[in-house]
């Protein structure tokens, strides 16, 4: 005979469902409630990334542009025009010209610029600016311990053999690095000065090559960025700004060369243009009112004159 269950059998039986219900609604509960609060961490995490990526009000402006360059930018960028021209002399004198000589001038030139530039400040809100002074005070550093270290031994060997052996020092081409690190640093933050006035630009990503219609669609101030970011990577420390590059890219294009020479991108014109030493200091300013006549540029001295 089938024994029937009990008042108390079903009551133990309700109350064993009724916890197991609680058990599972306390255990979904304290799921959602991790996750509620899981995401309001990382949205504030989140959102304070993004606040700290925003720079200041007036970060960029146009008066701190121009102060930088005057006190930073310019003292290193005339160590830069020595360093071109004395090394030329080398290059092309006879051995008439006295290498050590050279080497002990623009050591000297860069041990004042050194000292220049360290007793400068730039403003702690402008990060990309602090980066871009420490850069240049990196490189200079590094040239005027690698000039100093060259004297003694310029000439004991031919120009060549010295020129040669300047080019593959260690300490020379990191000094190369940190410069054209610095102007890389610089030019980005002329392209947040120019977005605190048109929030809509179009950046480009830079560690990306740009084929010919992307570059025609970029702002001028884009162009510069990209095209400091690829002498960087290519380490081409080079006598001309990086605008003066920039428009000959824009020249060549418009020349029909590029489509003429099958040339796809703008590191293949980039390439085409350095390896046949067809830029100039001085060529964006020649060109500037034909080209970017419209473009929103700062009133930097580099981009209205030749030297």
């Amino acid at each position: 005979m089938e024994k029937r269950l009990t008042r108390t059998d079903y009551l133990f039986a309700l109350m064993f469902i009724f916890m197991l219900v609680c058990i599972l609604g306390a255990f979904f509960y304290g799921l959602r409630l991790g996750q509620t609060k899981s995401d309001q961490k990382y949205e504030k995490i989140l959102h304070a990334d993004k606040a700290s990526s925003v720079p200041e009000v007036g970060a960029y402006d146009q008066q701190v542009l121009v102060s930088y360059y005057h006190t930073i930018f310019l003292p290193f960028r005339e160590f830069q025009n020595k360093w071109f021209e004395l090394l030329s002399q080398i290059e092309l004198g006879n051995s008439s010209v006295d290498a050590a000589a050279v080497l002990k001038e623009l050591y000297k030139v860069a041990d004042d610029k050194y000292a220049i530039l360290k007793s400068k400040n730039v403003p702690q809100t402008s990060p990309m600016l602090v980066q871009s002074h420490q850069g240049y005070l990196k490189s200079l550093k590094l040239f005027a311990d690698a000039l100093n270290s060259f004297q003694s031994k310029a000439n004991s060997q031919s120009h060549t053999q010295l020129l040669d052996a300047i080019q593959k020092d260690a300490y020379f081409q990191e000094a190369k690095t940190q410069a054209l690190t610095a102007q890389k640093n610089y030019f980005d933050s002329i392209l947040a000065w120019n977005g605190t006035f048109d929030p809509d630009i179009e950046y480009f990503d830079s560690t990306k090559t740009a084929n010919l219609d992307q570059w025609r669609a970029m702002n001028f101030n884009v162009k510069n960025v990209y095209i400091t970011a690829k002498l960087l990577n290519n380490k081409a420390f080079s006598p001309f700004y990086p605008q003066d590059l920039t428009i000959r890219i824009d020249e060549f294009i418009s020349s029909g060369q590029a489509k003429k020479l099958n040339v796809a991108d703008v590191n293949q014109t980039m390439e085409l243009l350095l390896s046949t030493n067809a830029v100039r200091t001085g060529d964006f300013v020649k060109g500037k009112a034909k080209w970017y006549g419209n473009e929103p540029l700062p009133q930097l001295p580099f981009f209205s004159d030749v030297n």
